[in-house]
């Protein structure tokens, strides 16, 4: 979420909270992991069923720091009302605090007012293998990229979706050639995703590759699957051999239909229940593959919905 302007402190030793995020199995900052259990292994916590409310902010030295706690509910009431434009004094009983982390995962636009620019605290000194958190970078494509741009593609579907001529896919399936998708269709080279925290799409879609929607299993050929295949066929096993929890997740989208969200060793897939799929691979930088309904879509995404981790 955006981070408000308003930031609160009671005195000298507390926390300016400037945004907050939930760490749940369903709902989880998807740059920390694959999974809601590696999201929470990046942060060095267990993998609480009931999960954690992740509060950003600065101390009065301007020092950043990541205050976890188990009010989940505060924390959820908090960012709710600052979605619809209200205040909330956001502030964690002492008793609830699980950890204080220094640094922050994610990029915050905003500052506390009155206190020194946002900075990494001194190391502590009882801790010293203890690096500060910090957002992935943006000039570089790995898994945290790849997933973030996920997240853009979740976030802004209906702009991405409208760049994608149904007529170019290849329904009868996924043509032979890396795997990827390049020769399924008559598009050119896919579209480049720069995913950023703020929400905007890196690029538009213009040119993303159409890569089809029958299942791989189809195939002739006795190759290692990759690209596209692998992802469909991986993302078929979830249905058999259910993942780590919050691989799958699924969420509110327009009219009947819901938004999947997979995730898996290398790949992000992002769909709706009712439309096509996109994919991105870690071995693509940047490359934004979609995945045409076809025969075996429209069944890999129900069984994969009906799987699927959903907010409470």
């Amino acid at each position: 979420m955006a981070a408000t302007d308003d930031a609160v402190a009671a005195d000298d030793d507390a926390l300016y909270v400037l945004t907050a995020v939930l760490l749940m199995p369903a709902k989880f900052p998807s740059v920390l992991g694959d999974d809601y259990p590696e999201a929470c292994a990046a942060l060095g916590l267990p993998p609480l069923a009931a999960g954690y409310g992740l509060v950003l902010g600065q101390d009065s030295a301007g020092a950043r720091w990541t205050v976890v706690t188990d009010d989940v509910s505060l924390v959820a009431v908090a960012i709710a009302s600052w979605d619809c434009g209200m205040e909330y004094d956001l502030s964690p009983g002492e008793r609830t605090v699980v950890a204080a982390l220094p640094g922050w995962p994610l990029a915050v636009a905003v500052a506390a007012p009155g206190v020194p620019a946002p900075h990494d605290p001194e190391p502590d000194p009882e801790q010293p293998e203890q690096l500060p958190l910090a957002p992935p970078q943006s000039d570089a494509w790995g898994p945290a990229q790849r997933r973030l741009g996920a997240d853009e593609i979740a976030l802004q579907w209906a702009a991405w979706r409208e760049q994608i001529d149904d007529a170019n896919f290849d329904t009868d399936g996924i043509a032979e050639g890396d795997g990827a998708g390049d020769d399924a269709g008559a598009g050119p080279s896919g579209a480049k995703a720069e995913p950023t925290v703020e929400g905007n799409p890196g690029g538009n879609a213009d040119g993303a590759r159409p890569a089809g929607g029958s299942s791989p299993e189809g195939s002739a050929s006795s190759a290692p699957l990759t690209g596209v295949r692998r992802v469909l066929a991986e993302a078929r096993a979830y249905v058999e051999t259910p993942p780590p929890l919050g691989r799958v997740r699924s969420s509110f989208a327009s009219g009947e239909a819901r938004t999947l969200r997979a995730d898996g060793p290398g790949w992000s897939m992002v769909a709706r229940t009712d439309d096509i799929a996109f994919v991105l691979l870690d071995e693509e930088p940047g490359e934004v593959l979609p995945v045409g309904r076809g025969p075996e879509l429209p069944g890999l995404l129900e069984a994969l919905d009906k799987m699927a981790v959903r907010p409470s």
